[in-house]
């Protein structure tokens, strides 16, 4: 069975925020709201050239997602291709999958009342595309896209 997996070369990344842009704009998120984070994680010697060190922070699609396990009405799933996505249709804004998210990676629009996280594009992923912030979207090519198993 195919299944999916982004990872970040966190050592790579310049901290530009392009992938949070790219992931806005393809799933309409609203603003003040990001499922995709880069955070300056600490400053290194100043004297180096490359003296900040960040890291992407985005949902992990557990294996055994336990924000999926705690949503009371179902709203979150797991594809059998391992992709976790969250059915906002479904979602009653109850907040218990941020609770139980350990990578906290699951964001809360006031404005329409539910939760919203990364569903690795899977829009685009059923077409044969890669997800919009790993679309050579990365100045720094660090966010890699892949199909792991399967043909």
């Amino acid at each position: 069975m195919k299944t999916y997996r982004l990872w970040i070369d966190d050592a790579a990344c310049w901290g530009c925020q392009a992938c949070e842009v790219a992931c806005k704009q393809e799933n309409d998120i609203p603003v003040g709201l990001k499922i995709i984070r880069v955070g300056e994680i600490e400053p290194r010697d100043l004297n180096e050239k490359d003296r900040y060190t960040f890291k992407v922070s985005f949902c992990q699609h557990c294996a055994d997602a336990p924000c999926a396990a705690v949503c009371p009405v179902e709203a979150i799933t797991r594809r059998e291709d391992g992709v976790v996505i969250l059915d906002s249709e479904k979602c009653t804004g109850c907040q218990a999958c941020m609770d139980a998210c350990p990578y906290d990676a699951i964001a809360f629009s006031e404005a329409s009342n539910i939760a919203m996280k990364c569903n690795l594009c899977f829009h685009r992923i059923d077409k044969g595309l890669v997800p919009a912030c790993a679309d050579n979207i990365c100045p720094a090519h660090c966010i890699y896209f892949e199909v792991v198993g399967g043909t």
